[in-house]
């Protein structure tokens, strides 16, 4: 089996996430990737405000992509790399798909569900990925706070 590279799949991530940022989307990438073959499946970002849907986060448009792609309802032997630490709604997602293994970058004290708040997965009745976080978390949390710094500073004016 192929190494996998971590820091490609989180890097194109990142760069999904900068696309959002710069239509003022809140600046989260994701990226769907077959393990076996280390072979991209999906990417995108943040769509809320452009499909004007609470529910166009990276982590589903992805989701959604990869299921028209693989033509399955489930994502069996894939990862998923996203910038932030999924909300609730994102890892049940993540966990109804069954995707094999998350990656994230920067944790989310506030709506985070997999490290922080709800812990999604420590309830024994959801599938259970395997979770990394903090792959390149600096990069990705400096994403973040200065999109949410140039609004706050935006909204003074």
């Amino acid at each position: 089996m192929k190494k996998f590279n971590d820091n490609k799949w989180m890097q194109l991530a990142i760069s999904e996430a900068k696309l959002a940022k710069n239509i003022s989307e809140v600046p989260v990438g994701a990226v769907l990737v077959d393990i076996g073959k280390d072979k991209l499946i999906s990417k995108s970002r943040n769509k809320m405000i452009r499909r004007k849907s609470p529910i166009s986060h990276a982590e589903i448009e992805v989701i959604l992509e990869g299921i028209d792609i693989c033509k399955s309802r489930y994502l069996n032997d894939t990862a998923i790399y996203v910038t932030l630490e999924p909300c609730l709604m994102c890892a049940a997602a993540i966990s109804e798909s069954r995707i094999q293994k998350i990656y994230f970058g920067a944790y989310d004290k506030k709506k985070g569900s997999i490290e922080n708040n709800v812990r999604i997965f420590d309830n024994r009745n959801y599938y259970k990925p395997e979770i990394y976080g903090g792959i390149m978390e600096k990069e990705c949390s400096k994403l973040l706070t200065n999109f949410f710094q140039k609004i706050r500073k935006n909204k003074k004016l």
